[in-house]
């Protein structure tokens, strides 16, 4: 059997397997290249009054235990703490993912917004699911993409190859 006519096969069985995967990677990596744009996946940044944070780590702490939303009541509810200097501001995530930033100076809280980007980045991955879903369906998915990919390279220059010959031998 000819190569282009074996590549046409493998195109058309791993097609079915890899859509579903390939799709959710695809939308949820528009929505990611989009968060910076979309107040609604990631909270904008706020701006602090000075880029020295004078602000000590058990003023964060308190100021995020204010937040009810944040659901923080000691370190272990912190998911992460974010110091930006050059915005003058600290940015601290709750492991229910809700982002406080709070001014490194004034301490004030400056902004308290849910953060959906983490969860389309872990959707994106596969991780969201379980680790036999990422590993199991994502990365085989992934790996069948790119042999679907350079397989249809190939099947796209074989013609321009073909005519590019017959073009010489007239």
């Amino acid at each position: 059997m000819k190569l282009n006519k074996q590549l046409r096969k493998i195109h058309y069985w791993i097609s079915p397997f890899i859509f579903i995967p390939v799709l959710v990677i695809f939308s949820t990596g528009v929505l990611l290249q989009l968060k910076k744009q979309s107040d609604w996946i990631q909270p904008p940044i706020q701006q602090g009054v000075n880029s020295i944070p004078s602000i000590e780590f058990e003023e964060i702490l308190e100021a995020a235990k204010s937040i009810p939303e944040a659901g923080i009541k000691s370190w272990a509810d912190i998911d992460r703490i974010d110091v930006r200097p050059t915005d003058g501001i600290s940015k601290i995530k709750s492991h229910n993912r809700w982002e406080i930033q709070i001014d490194n100076e004034t301490k004030e809280v400056l902004s308290v917004e849910y953060r959906r980007s983490d969860v389309i980045e872990s959707v994106h991955d596969g991780s969201f699911f379980t680790n036999y879903v990422k590993f199991g369906w994502f990365l085989p998915a992934g790996i069948l993409l790119i042999i679907m990919s350079l397989s249809g390279i190939y099947m796209f220059l074989l013609p321009l190859s073909v005519r590019g010959k017959k073009s010489k031998l007239k």
